[in-house]
């Protein structure tokens, strides 16, 4: 669709000749996705739907316990330290952003009065700067009310570098300003076409001031409400016992009429994702399991009790491989996978070609994932005009053999290749649970044939995903040769998604491992496009640079896409729940239900 005929139909929305349906057929007939297509009517002026989940209940209250499984139990409640998704879900119980990301890709307000559009004046444009008015009458669960003040706050701590905040590239290239008690202007430096990343979403919950006011920079990990949160939120917070148990109960000042409907919240952690399956699923005990990562054969099996059912949304989440081109055995200044390193084989670009063709992709996603996940070779896959159409798996030992044998690496009488007295030998870990061990088997089995020796490592979700600077284990660390793992997508524009491969997020000991590039590896050509995507205003010409992006690090194989995940979930039957999959789970928690 060309850029005339696109431009005609959103004046023709906005002129109401056209139907908010009619031109979201349109669009994505015309390949434009869904998410990106709900984008185009915000940034032109139109606003989008406020919620995605019909609310029933006529007052607040009275709906009883809510009980949620997270098998990767939360270890902290503080958003913007959570690099790992189950601390991400529970902070988003206690704190709100601005605005958060429903299943169709929506920008729907939540601490924000409106959504900030070109007709009420919230969008410059020059695309510079973004006026975000507050919704009147919020109140943190102290009592305090809600101003201008803890949203400028929340953008001076995450920026702060030594804050060390896992959420810091959201804040640190802009400037916030207070034009009064209910509004705030965020300042760009340059044209910004995705302008809801700050105060958005995963990365953009608000702080009370008057609790992290003497915690912002070095003494960040020192506040109480790491641990024991005050937003403002549908519950308050009653106790927590990290990695197992936390408790809330109802807000009854909270912002949203005849809301929550639930009287108290119980998020229990541990265990594995099979057993949170069947405690929704075949007994009920528990009203919500998070990130079904369970092989589909056995969760069709479980539905067929009755008692609940799996819920599926599309998501840009992905599961991948990333192959270590530092040093995970060689300590630095007090770090191991250290940028000053260089990983005995695994630099070489060969030996990177060879393991990505002994993986068996369709096999993994056909025996084991079914609905939960798509093999892919593409690290961006949806919104679909985003992802690379250039990149292809392939499944191929004999080839991988080839390569090898070609780039001089001999068989010893082990079996396992070697050149120059260094063995194609290596720790390859992911986070405890059935999928991941089967995939792992898979490519293990896959590579002997190739001469190339893996020792397999299974950490506890728990530890593997903690945000604990102290954890050896964690996967932030990098402290092996290779691991695997799911990273989630936390809106429909994949721009910060990508910044992941920039060489300014690298995961160092300076950033406590929270940078979010944890390959550690980095091209001058991908921080190039990244850096000219974020200015860029025409929509397809900054797709071609994020796609870019996405293809250097894939076709560099230090980053091996796995499957495309769909987001699962389970829920009992009379549960009324919204699952986003551009969002963490809770990120609509106060609108749940049962039916």
């Amino acid at each position: 669709m060309n850029e005339h005929k696109l431009q005609k139909l959103i004046d023709d929305v906005k002129d109401g000749g056209l139907s908010r349906r009619s031109f979201m057929r349109k669009v994505v007939a015309a390949g434009i996705a869904a998410p990106i297509a709900s984008q185009m009517l915000v940034w032109n002026g139109v606003a989008m739907a406020q919620a995605s989940l019909p609310y029933k209940p006529t007052k607040a209250g009275g709906g009883g316990p809510l009980k949620l499984l997270l098998w990767q139990a939360p270890t902290l409640l503080n958003p913007h330290f959570a690099s790992g998704t189950k601390d991400q879900i529970a902070s988003r119980i206690f704190f709100e952003p601005l605005a958060g990301w429903d299943k169709e890709g929506n920008l729907t307000p939540q601490l924000a009065a409106e959504v900030p559009t070109r007709a009420n004046g919230g969008l410059s444009a020059d695309g510079k700067e973004v006026i975000w008015k507050l919704k009147p009458g919020v109140k943190w669960h102290d009592g305090k009310p809600l101003t201008a003040d803890d949203v400028v706050f929340t953008w001076e701590y995450a920026a702060d570098p030594a804050t060390a905040a896992y959420t810091t590239g959201a804040y640190t290239d802009i400037k916030v300003e207070k034009i009064d008690d209910l509004t705030v202007k965020v300042i760009f430096k340059q044209p910004t076409p995705f302008w809801a990343d700050a105060f958005v979403g995963v990365t953009g919950q608000i702080l009370p001031k008057h609790h992290f006011g003497e915690y912002k920079g070095a003494k960040s990990r020192e506040a109480p409400a790491n641990l024991k949160p005050v937003g403002t939120g549908p519950y308050k917070f009653v106790d927590f016992k990290p990695g197992d148990i936390l408790t809330g109960e109802r807000f009854a000042d909270y912002h949203v009429k005849n809301q929550p409907h639930f009287d108290t919240l119980e998020v229990k952690g541990g265990g594995d994702a099979v057993s949170a399956a069947r405690a929704v699923l075949q007994t009920a005990e528990f009203d919500y399991a998070w990130n079904l990562q369970v092989e589909d054969e056995v969760l069709k099996r479980m539905e067929t009790g009755g008692r609940g059912k799996v819920s599926t949304v599309v998501s840009g989440d992905i599961e991948f491989i990333i192959l270590n081109t530092t040093d995970p055995w060689t300590e630095v200044d007090g770090e191991r996978s250290s940028v000053k390193t260089k990983h005995p084989t695994l630099t070489d670009p060969k030996v990177r070609e060879a393991i990505n063709l002994l993986i068996d992709r369709e096999s993994v996603q056909k025996f084991i994932y079914g609905r939960g996940g798509i093999a892919t070779a593409s690290f961006v896959n949806e919104p679909k005009q985003f992802k690379s159409q250039k990149l292809k798996y392939e499944f191929n030992i004999d080839k991988a053999n080839k390569i090898l044998d070609d780039a001089g690496y001999k068989r010893g009488s082990d079996g396992i290749r070697e050149k120059d007295g260094k063995k194609l030998k290596y720790v390859f870990q992911t986070s405890i649970n059935a999928p991941r061990q089967k995939t792992q088997a898979i490519i293990k089995q896959a590579c002997q044939k190739a001469g190339i020796d893996l020792e397999l490592k299974s950490v506890t979700a728990s530890v593997f995903f903690s945000s604990d600077v102290a954890n050896p284990d964690t996967y932030t660390k990098l402290y092996v040769d290779m691991e695997m793992y799911t990273t989630t997508q936390p809106q429909p524009d994949p721009e910060r998604f990508l910044n992941q491969f920039a060489s300014w997020e690298v995961a160092t000991k300076e950033n406590k491992w929270l940078g979010r590039n944890v390959s550690r590896y980095s091209d001058p050509a991908a921080d190039e496009a990244y850096k000219a995507a974020q200015k860029e205003l025409d929509p397809a010409k900054r797709a071609a640079l994020l796609i870019k992006v996405n293809e250097i690090f894939c076709e560099a194989n230090v980053i091996l896409p796995l499957l495309s995940r769909t987001r699962v979930a389970a829920a009992v039957n009379n549960l009324a729940h919204d699952h986003s999959g551009w969002d963490v789970d809770t990120w609509n928690l106060a609108a749940w239900y049962r039916t």
